[in-house]
């Protein structure tokens, strides 16, 4: 993982759990996310659009990843194509 990708994830648990402990600040990023992340220091790259979502007990959300430019060749694409199991159980 990038150094990048993980300074994401560190902001993004402090986001998650602010919005856990602050409704107000919840209903923010539920309305507004590029502000409320702004106001927590958070930078919002130029031209990017953001949106986001929260999941119920009866509505959850699964986000696919945009498409690649790029082709796989025949192994990458074995070793992608493992899969996975989802237990909608746990969520």
């Amino acid at each position: 993982m990038s150094e990048q990708s993980q300074q994401w994830e560190q902001q993004w648990a402090q986001v998650v759990a602010k919005a856990c402990s602050d409704e107000a600040f919840r209903k923010r990023l539920l309305a507004q996310p590029a502000a409320a992340l702004t106001e927590v220091g958070v930078a919002m790259p130029e031209g990017k659009q953001l949106k986001v979502v929260e999941n119920t007990d009866q509505l959850v959300y699964l986000v696919l990843p945009a498409k690649a430019d790029v082709e796989l060749s025949e192994d990458e694409l074995a070793i992608v194509a493992g899969g996975f199991a989802l237990n909608f159980k746990d969520l």
